[in-house]
């Protein structure tokens, strides 16, 4: 029986010897360890021995299957690792070759400006704040001291929701008033949020019913209107360069006083005159102020210990002087060459 045992494994490694087949493999595997193959017929012959012949029978039986299995696992792990390469071969990717070009956007322009502007005033330790688009109207005008029957409202020719109680909203001042009031009248504040807003409006070259404002506050002890100046300064030097220069001229608005309307020397002609200046040298980029005591008071700060100011920027109004853009419908546009041709500019 030995003989035969050792006649079984002798031919299944000449069988295996010359495979390159997983397939072929196991056709073969399965014709001898199968259930109708040769080994088992053998495990079926161990009823005709006595006690002590099964015993060494099974030792070699067991040994022969052990065997077998080394055979056929031993070659497969072979034949699976040279299929394995040989797919690694056949499929790598020359890295030596250009790789195919993937067209990319760039950022939106109004998006990238407020984003500069972010970054300089977290830089001097403010918070950007974001607030509801639908606004109530006591936010957006009444704590703002523009009560109902004001003429400022007809200026600002607002889109009412409902019952002229909801609308959306017509500047991003609202946000500066949830801010006081989550302050208490106890908080000092540094604020910026920037964001959408909307008017009636007729759209054309320079006028847009929705537009990006992005308004600033400071509320603190010992504010003058010197600080609100020399927060000015910087942020206009940041986006126009050094040698720019700004004035304030006295203007009117609600919800400060004193109130200026804020102008920077034209960054085309420097003062000598221009198209871009309407030959006056100066550029009116933004108005601002003091916080009006009766906003202060509204949302609970004591204007006798409590003095701020605010300033507001059209987003749009700087981006075209920026970047040179004479039609304000350009940024909402689809046309993505409009970007690209204002980023490559940007980066120059």
């Amino acid at each position: 029986m030995k003989e035969k045992m050792q006649h079984l494994l002798e031919e299944i490694e000449e069988k295996i010897q010359d495979i390159k087949d997983l397939k072929k493999l196991n056709e073969i595997r399965m014709q001898y360890l199968s259930k109708k193959g040769p080994i088992h017929e053998l495990t079926a012959r161990m009823k005709e021995l006595d006690s002590e012949s099964k015993k060494e029978f099974g030792k070699s039986l067991n040994h022969l299957k052990t065997k077998a299995n080394q055979l056929f696992d031993s070659l497969k792990e072979k034949l699976e690792t040279e299929q394995l390469n040989q797919k690694l071969e056949n499929e790598k990717i020359d890295i030596s070759l250009p790789a195919t070009e993937i067209p990319m956007g760039a950022p939106n322009i109004l998006e990238k400006l407020v984003e500069e502007i972010e970054e300089l005033l977290m830089s001097m330790g403010y918070d950007v704040v974001d607030g509801p688009e639908i606004e109530q109207d006591k936010f957006n005008f009444e704590m703002l001291n523009i009560p109902k029957g004001h003429p400022a409202r007809d200026a600002q020719d607002t889109f009412y929701i409902q019952d002229e109680e909801i609308l959306l909203r017509s500047q991003t001042s609202p946000v500066q008033i949830r801010t006081m009031l989550e302050g208490k009248g106890e908080k000092p504040i540094r604020m910026i949020c920037p964001g959408k807003t909307y008017r009636r409006d007729d759209d054309d070259a320079t006028h847009s019913h929705q537009f990006m404002q992005i308004e600033g506050l400071l509320v603190d002890k010992n504010i003058s209107l010197s600080d609100l100046k020399g927060t000015f300064d910087i942020i206009v030097k940041k986006l126009f360069g050094e040698s720019c220069e700004t004035r304030f001229r006295p203007s009117y608005y609600q919800f400060t006083e004193p109130s200026v309307e804020t102008d920077i020397s034209c960054f085309n002609c420097h003062g000598e005159g221009c198209h871009i200046c309407k030959n006056t040298g100066w550029i009116t980029v933004s108005g601002a102020g003091m916080v009006h005591p009766n906003v202060l008071r509204n949302c609970g700060y004591d204007p006798k210990e409590w003095s701020g100011f605010a300033f507001g920027f059209g987003a749009e109004r700087l981006a075209m002087l920026k970047y040179g853009i004479n039609d304000v419908r350009t940024f909402y546009t689809t046309d993505l060459r409009e970007n690209k041709i204002f980023d490559r500019k940007d980066d120059d």
